[in-house]
């Protein structure tokens, strides 16, 4: 499937982004207002490559970014739907622009005639302002190249797919959520998703629950809730500008003094540095255990985090079955409906699915019918005040930042 210019992958809105950016925005707006920061692009799959013309109808979407603006229908809507973000943060998104200036975009060919190549992308400015933009680039750059470079496919079946996945979730009593902004094949691609899920979600009763979408625009538009955790950059940025002792113990701490009224719900991500040494911090504090609402496993083997996690809140007292586990990492229909039973026999009464890239990008070849595969690619924060960031993840394979750093990370952590 090809496009012309009229179709370039610019944001429906400045909320077609995931809800976490809005409150880590809010957290960085609130605690570190000053704080220059960089992000990078890296791609996974080294093997892949973007055209020329893909990078330049990239660029020149971003260019339009501009035009964002947050509409008085959003901003009361997200007064009404978000009680969490303050008015001071929400006249502040009411003025926020995307300055494009801030992404800097280099093609380098690596073919005799120039025309495919590797991207080197590269955001920076201060760090209240650029963290908008990992999602909606992400995005847009995944939609430019299947718009240009992987064009085998169409959109046939698609409505009834996401359906089915739907329908077995529901039928299966998972709760679950749409995830899937960031490595979307197009926006269309997630919007039909997210109506197909609407739909099983009316056709099935029982005890499965579609909970929302990350997408805050795609849940003003269908009336769904904006779901969103804390992410990986708020612990990386923390740990950078204050210590990795502790690291983890002082990124809580600060988003409890943001989010300190209970009118959100405090989930953890607990692989920035290591499952095992979140779990040995979390739990030397049993009153912060208390306070948040559960834990989010992204990384590692998610049929180890059951257990690990219950033991840990055993340990301290806590019941666990009144704890909240999320699982986001690579699901599929039959992985959350192994995990859902595991959680079951552990007594786990509340579990949930974020669910990406196996909703919004999960196509064939249209000639033959074989697997057209999704971009790997992720953005990550590079640097706050030229202070190296660093993610070690439970799969190695997902580490990023400077090996210096990560060796200082592991030392000071016992890992």
């Amino acid at each position: 499937m090809s496009a012309s210019l009229s179709d370039l992958a610019v944001p429906r809105s400045i909320l077609d982004t995931d809800l976490y950016k809005l409150s880590m925005q809010q957290a960085v707006l609130q605690s570190f207002p000053q704080v220059q920061a960089t992000y990078r692009f890296t791609n996974r799959n080294s093997t892949t490559l973007f055209s020329r013309q893909s990078i330049e109808r990239f660029r020149t979407a971003i260019s339009h970014f501009t035009s964002l603006v947050l509409t008085d229908t959003e901003m009361e809507w997200l007064k009404t739907t978000c009680p969490f973000l303050s008015p001071d943060y929400l006249s502040y998104l009411a003025a926020y622009r995307y300055k494009p200036e801030q992404a800097q975009i280099k093609y380098i060919p690596v073919t005799s005639d120039n025309l495919q190549g590797r991207v080197e992308i590269e955001i920076s400015g201060p760090w209240v302002e650029t963290i908008l933009w990992e999602v909606p680039l992400m995005a847009c750059l995944s939609e430019s190249y299947f718009q240009t470079v992987s064009v085998d496919w169409n959109y046939d079946g698609q409505d009834e797919i996401a359906y089915e996945k739907g329908k077995a979730l529901l039928e299966g009593n998972c709760t679950f959520s749409e995830f899937g902004t960031r490595r979307r094949r197009s926006f269309q691609a997630q919007d039909t998703v997210v109506q197909a899920l609407v739909r099983a979600s009316k056709d099935v009763s029982g005890t499965g629950r579609l909970s929302g979408t990350s997408n805050v625009h795609l849940a003003h538009k269908y009336g769904l809730t904006p779901i969103g955790t804390i992410a990986h950059e708020w612990f990386m940025g923390v740990a950078a500008l204050n210590g990795y002792e502790h690291a983890n113990s002082n990124a809580l701490d600060l988003w409890e003094q943001v989010y300190n009224d209970s009118k959100s719900p405090l989930i953890a991500l607990t692989d920035t540095f290591y499952t095992e040494s979140f779990l040995r911090e979390f739990a030397t504090d049993p009153e912060r255990a208390h306070r948040w609402t559960g834990l989010r496993q992204d990384s590692g083997d998610p049929f180890a985090f059951g257990p690990r996690v219950k033991n840990m809140y055993e340990s301290i007292g806590i019941a666990h079955a009144s704890k909240t586990l999320i699982y986001s990492d690579a699901l599929t229909v039959d992985k959350c409906l192994q995990i859902k039973k595991q959680c079951d026999e552990l007594g786990f009464q509340q579990v949930s699915f974020g669910i990406g890239t196996f909703f919004t990008n999960d196509f064939c070849a249209a000639s033959t019918g074989e697997k057209s595969k999704a971009l790997n690619i992720v953005i990550k924060l590079s640097s706050v005040d030229n202070k190296p960031c660093v993610k070690l993840s439970d799969d190695l394979n997902k580490t990023t930042g400077d090996k210096e750093t990560v060796d200082h990370a592991k030392r000071v952590n016992n890992l």
